[in-house]
């Protein structure tokens, strides 16, 4: 942790925010916890109101928009799948910019409710890197210019992968899987080479399988990972791929990522199958020593979830969006929203974002007491995730990609101790050569040289 940026932030317990820009380079945001420190997200909008523009996409598909000053990158399928596209819009008129494909002419299998692509794009400002599972890796310039590609063999699971990168470092990190085969790999992002490779049991069955995205977390002096893996919750070193515990627990199949809380984890199973929360910093097996709580059954669950002071928001594919507290394990509250509630949760300040399959997506209160802000209705199928950047939302339907709002580049008000300190782990990823963290623009130099 950069201790100066850190103490910046928490000496005074807040940040007035009207100094920062944020971008959205990844699924889950900038820290990889759905988390977003905008103050000023539209909260009634719909298919022809508060859009500032829509653009129609050749085919359906699950990944998320991401954003990166000016541009808007999105994957999506052509030909279903028979050609896999890494696509970039110009963030203000909605006009694509470029578009790269990859051909795969090869057999691959999925599910109806997994089109291929389901995987988001990740970016450093930099290069934008796309994993197409079977179809291989690629990484592009801002200009659309293949600046690398990787063939890393097929994967064979019968609902198919959902293989999002995420950025550590130097390191480009990649869950490939469900299936067979199965395993996390570390590329050089600048060029595409091995750095290290962790071997996963794999198997090609519908109730086995793990379709989470890496999840980085700070503990003590070092950085991990966590994986919601079948049966289990594993912990991995960042730099080096090696396990470093695990703790038993989890159903066989599971979709959310890994809920990150003050010192815990929190890992969440599909298939009305089980949740447990674990307290960082434990190596071996865990299970007896470090698993605070354990919920054997639960609701069917898609979607990933969001802590905030305390307590877990998680959406339940039933309808049903639930919070529960993180030290023990109990709800809260449980509400029906309705439709099939798969959508992500999105936490902006003290608001939550949701979205159902029919494409009605809820704003409700952060809060240990329900309130429901706002209902919206697109009027198209969703099942991306959702993206917040500079004021706006990016939403991604089966049909369309709609950015809806006007663009604030500056932020007013003033962030949570909590938010300054995401904040805080945002700025300690640093790329080796010393650049600024990749996350946010800094607007000032006064700021700019507080936070560095």
């Amino acid at each position: 942790m950069h201790r100066i940026a850190l103490a910046c932030i928490v000496s005074v317990g807040c940040f007035t925010g009207d100094a920062v820009a944020e971008n959205w380079p990844a699924w889950r945001g900038p820290a990889g916890n759905g988390v977003s420190v905008e103050l000023h997200l539209p909260t009634k909008f719909g298919p022809a109101e508060n859009v500032t523009w829509k653009v129609p996409l050749p085919e359906a598909g699950n990944s998320t928009p991401i954003v990166w000053d000016q541009r808007v990158f999105i994957t999506c399928p052509i030909d279903g799948g028979q050609i896999r596209s890494l696509m970039c819009f110009d963030r203000q008129t909605g006009q694509k910019l470029w578009q790269h494909d990859v051909p795969y002419p090869h057999k691959e299998t999925t599910h109806n409710d997994n089109p291929f692509c389901s995987g988001s794009p990740t970016t450093d400002g930099k290069l934008v890197y796309a994993s197409f599972d079977s179809a291989g890796v690629i990484a592009c310039n801002f200009s659309g210019k293949l600046a690398w590609s990787r063939d890393l063999s097929g994967l064979d699971h019968v609902f198919g992968p959902a293989t999002t990168p995420v950025i550590y470092k130097h390191l480009l990190i990649i869950h490939r899987g469900p299936g067979e085969p199965t395993h996390i790999i570390a590329l050089d992002k600048r060029t595409g080479q091995t750095v290290w490779d962790t071997p996963e049991v794999g198997k090609n069955d519908k109730l086995y399988g793990s379709w989470s995205t890496p999840v980085i977390y700070r503990v003590g002096d070092r950085d991990e990972f966590a994986l919601s893996m079948p049966g289990e919750l594993k912990g991995y070193d960042a730099l080096t791929g090696k396990p470093l515990w695990r703790c038993a627990g989890l159903g066989p199949s599971n979709y959310p990522d890994t809920a990150i809380g003050e010192n815990v984890l929190i890992g969440v199973s599909g298939f009305r199958k089980s949740m447990m929360a674990v307290r960082m910093g434990g190596r071996g097996d865990i299970t007896n020593t470090h698993r605070l709580w354990h919920v054997p059954n639960t609701q069917q669950r898609v979607g990933s979830g969001v802590v905030h002071e305390g307590h877990l928001y998680v959406s339940n594919a039933t309808g049903i969006v639930e919070c529960i507290e993180v030290k023990t394990g109990k709800t809260v509250w449980k509400e029906r929203l309705g439709g099939n509630l798969w959508g992500s949760i999105l936490r902006a300040g003290d608001r939550l974002y949701v979205s159902n399959t029919q494409g009605e997506i809820f704003v409700l209160a952060a809060s240990p007491r329900f309130q429901r802000i706002a209902k919206n209705d697109m009027g198209e199928h969703i099942k991306a995730g959702l993206a917040a950047s500079d004021g706006q939302l990016f939403i991604r339907t089966y049909e369309n990609l709609y950015c809806i709002g006007k663009r604030r580049r500056l932020l007013t008000g003033r962030f949570s101790k909590s938010d300054c300190l995401i904040l805080a782990r945002i700025v300690h990823r640093r790329d080796l050569d010393g650049t600024a963290p990749q996350a946010f623009s800094f607007l000032g130099a006064e700021r700019l040289t507080c936070w560095r």
